[in-house]
């Protein structure tokens, strides 16, 4: 796959395109989304599944599903979706002293499947690591990563080792302490990605990935999230 390289105030179209599905979801008026999952974070993480690299801790209470890791964390969605959706939820990542109160990665797997187990998701064990992941086939977005230095979107093809990059920025980043409203459409082959109203990647893919599973994605980092909604949208909405 070509590797798209590029500053991101350079994707003009990108905001012209946010108009039509900013973040906060107003764009879809109720005759064309309707709400097929959500998670309040009040409950537990019973809706959830958590693999740990190395430990940490992963809660759901109050409101806020809150992830305070050493190292690799992935939060999975246990409900396999399939498009055409929009997924929308709230982070803030947390800079208050702790130990890993890192700024950095803010990450989705989206429309996730390993092919060691394509129906099944959760019948292969994986331990948080980032390699373990290379066995998925997915959209991956890392916003935010590397210690807050770049922005990128992935296309996993489930294979050891390749990680196709297909879009690589140094801009937008991660703010401490400030909520980043996250929209993710997931329509046949159009794949698009969202932070307060801005549209990030929009990426057209030949041969879409068009089901499978979601998961909040990060790395010695502090995160609180909140408002986690799928919405199903009607195939001729924008």
């Amino acid at each position: 796959m070509t590797t798209t390289r590029r500053a991101f105030g350079t994707l003009a179209a990108g905001a012209a395109l946010a108009a039509l599905a900013p973040a906060t979801g107003a764009s879809a008026t109720p005759g064309h989304r309707r709400l097929i999952a959500h998670d309040n974070f009040r409950h537990g993480l019973g809706q959830w599944a958590v693999e740990l690299e190395k430990g940490g801790t992963v809660t759901a209470a109050r409101g806020v599903l809150e992830s305070d890791v050493p190292a690799g964390a992935t939060i999975w969605f246990r409900k396999r979706l399939e498009g055409p959706y929009a997924i929308e939820y709230t982070a803030v990542p947390v800079s208050e002293g702790g130990v890993n109160d890192r700024v950095s990665d803010l990450n989705n797997f989206w429309n996730a499947t390993d092919v060691r187990s394509p129906d099944d998701l959760f019948a292969t064990r994986r331990g948080g690591a980032l390699a373990e992941y290379d066995c998925l086939t997915t959209y991956y977005s890392g916003y935010g990563a590397n210690y807050n230095t770049t922005t990128r979107l992935r296309r996993y093809v489930g294979e050891a080792g390749v990680r196709p990059l297909v879009y690589d920025y140094t801009q937008p980043l991660l703010a401490a302490n400030e909520p980043h409203r996250v929209r993710i459409v997931s329509r046949g082959s159009a794949q698009r990605w969202w932070v307060n109203g801005t549209l990030v990647f929009d990426h057209t893919d030949p041969e879409p990935y068009t089901r499978g599973h979601f998961a909040f994605r990060t790395t010695w980092s502090h995160f609180r999230f909140s408002d986690f909604r799928v919405w199903r949208l009607s195939p001729q909405h924008p």
